[in-house]
């Protein structure tokens, strides 16, 4: 798109975004091009194709260059780097930014694999970590080390859905010179505007809702001016790449994401207010729903139009894991199984404890993790009905057994 084109509305950007203008004669969608080796007519063009890095497939394609533009356009980023998977975007992020000896700031509600990497990894590459109270604010203030290099968030929180006061920290981490990371897949790449919020790097498990079809794995690096150069010398030096058939399905699901996001939204804010009316159900771990925790806050920073479908419920402490299952086990249209932001609806068990550093036992309850999918909402609500009958029914069951 054109410079001018940046005060076009979301839906339109996305529609728009990494194609040419009118101008074009040709098919709609960039042409799919699956490429190592890029050849060139002479040696001056090989020079100078350089700085553009057409010379290699794995550095850029047609392809993958419109995936880019068209996700550094949604949000706001100066860059974009594409990688295999959301873990890897992560990875390749922290490695960029932390050396040995550096201190790392990691929010406890972080997604597992990135705490693994953490006690992993970075570890045994001396980078320290400390896990952090989502819910510190400026508090984070008091955790800061002199060699606090990145502050990373993750809001809302994985499992526990805790949403983060992000400026609030940008301004404490940018005042001691450190870097704001951020996992951004839950709020899409148009959730929130998260460089005004003063995040630095922007990642996304493209994967979810980028892709949205739940056919490809993807992760996505979006960042600022000032700390491209850093990132991509890093992602240069690990190989990163994707495939130009994955990029195309991304770059196909970019297109539809503020209207699929509009489903999802409204399905989750029916499914939530039902959850909340069930006597076995403590707390729904719904940001956008009002009255959640977490929703004043999530009100100022995201866009709400943009809601997506992804929750946590906490059951009454009376309720046995064993019956939580038999919840699951009795749906029909929710699917158990890992990831999110596909058309389809999932549920999975939950134990959020595990995982905790800071107040582990807060999250002793047990938890369903949801996502709403792109079904009628009613018939979820059906399928969900039949779950909870069939966890009403087991105590007498076992009573009479």
């Amino acid at each position: 798109m054109k410079q001018q084109d940046s005060a076009l509305q979301t839906a339109t950007r996305l529609t728009h975004a990494g194609r040419k203008g009118k101008s074009h004669h040709g098919p709609v969608n960039p042409p799919l091009v699956r490429a190592s080796t890029i050849l060139f007519p002479d040696v001056a063009s090989f020079h100078e194709a350089h700085g553009s890095r057409r010379v290699y497939g794995r550095l850029a394609t047609d392809t993958t260059l419109a995936l880019e533009q068209a996700l550094c356009a949604a949000e706001g980023a100066a860059a974009c780097m594409l990688t295999p998977s959301g873990l890897s975007a992560i990875s390749t992020t922290l490695l960029a930014l932390l050396q040995p000896g550096d201190h790392l700031l990691m929010a406890d509600t972080a997604y597992d694999p990135t705490r693994q990497l953490c006690e992993g990894l970075l570890k045994r590459n001396g980078i320290s970590t400390t896990y952090y109270d989502p819910l510190l604010a400026g508090g984070i203030a008091a955790l800061m080390q002199p060699n606090t290099r990145v502050v990373f968030v993750e809001s809302p929180g994985s499992l526990t859905f805790e949403v983060q006061d992000i400026p609030a920290i940008a301004a404490v981490a940018h005042a001691a010179g450190a870097v704001v990371v951020s996992d951004s897949t839950w709020a899409t790449p148009i959730g929130w505007a998260s460089f005004g919020l003063g995040i630095d790097v922007s990642i996304h498990a493209a994967t979810k809702y980028i892709v949205g079809h739940s056919d490809a794995l993807m992760g996505a690096i979006l960042t600022t001016a000032a700390l491209e150069t850093r990132v991509r010398d890093t992602y240069k030096q690990l190989g990163m790449s994707i495939g130009a058939d994955d990029a195309a399905l991304a770059l196909r699901g970019l297109r539809t994401l503020a209207a699929r996001l509009a489903v999802h939204r409204d399905s989750a804010q029916i499914v939530a207010r039902w959850l909340q009316q069930q006597p076995e159900v403590a707390q729904v771990l719904y940001p956008p729903l009002p009255g959640a925790a977490g929703h004043e806050l999530w009100k100022r920073d995201f866009r709400p139009e943009y809601a997506c479908g992804l929750m946590g419920a906490v059951f009454r402490s009376d309720v046995s894991e064993q019956q939580v299952a038999a919840l699951i086990d009795r749906t029909r249209l929710f699917g158990i199984g890992l990831s999110w932001g596909g058309y389809e609806s999932l549920i999975l068990p939950t134990n959020p404890a595990r995982y905790r550093s800071v107040q582990p036992e807060k999250w002793s309850a047990p938890m369903l993790r949801l996502h709403v999918g792109l079904e009628a909402a009613e018939d979820l609500l059906a399928d969900l009905e039949q779950g909870f009958a069939a966890l009403r029914v087991r105590p007498a069951m076992a009573q009479a057994a």
